[in-house]
């Protein structure tokens, strides 16, 4: 495998119509709606990157910026912001569209982070996922900030794992 890939070979851009099923309460479309089609699309970004099966392992900081309407579009535009040995960062930005005048808007933003592992696709378990070179301005703008995104992650991580193991498994039923 390459030592390295474009951003390009890993974009990946999915367009939904937003039914009146996909709306919650308020209207609007529902958040976890949106998760499950981001989760899609950015899968299939770090699919096209390494080639090999990969897991979730946290989608960081979605932020809803404007909500989404039914009859609007949603394209989501997905692609590789960083990668390190095993780990890949997605990036992700989600643009609404009415269909009727036209109007587009940035609806939501967030990055993913996947984890590549040996699987039916590639059992190898010695592996190093490919570099990534971005190449336009909104792929450098975004490539740029990986290093510092992983390393708070890296560091709200530890902070979680403290938290989580004092958190109580006893559910009532």
């Amino acid at each position: 495998m390459s030592e390295f890939k474009y951003c390009r070979e890993s974009k990946v851009i999915q367009t939904h119509r937003v039914f009146p099923f996909d709306l919650n309460p308020f209207d609007y479309l529902f958040g976890g709606k949106l998760m499950t089609w981001i989760d899609d699309a950015a899968s299939i970004s770090i699919s096209r990157h390494c080639r090999r099966g990969a897991v979730t392992a946290s989608i960081d900081s979605l932020n809803f910026l404007k909500p989404l309407h039914a009859n609007h579009s949603v394209c989501i535009e997905t692609f590789v912001s960083g990668t390190h040995h095993k780990s890949m960062e997605v990036f992700v930005k989600v643009v609404g569209e009415d269909l009727v005048t036209g109007e587009r808007y940035l609806a939501a933003t967030c990055f993913t982070t996947f984890v590549a592992v040996p699987s039916f696709m590639n059992e190898e378990v010695d592996f190093t996922v490919p570099k990534i070179v971005p190449e336009t301005d909104e792929e450098k703008l975004v490539c740029e900030g990986y290093e510092k995104r992983r390393s708070a992650r890296l560091d709200e991580r530890e902070q979680y794992k403290d938290f989580a193991a004092q958190l109580s498994t006893n559910i009532p039923w």
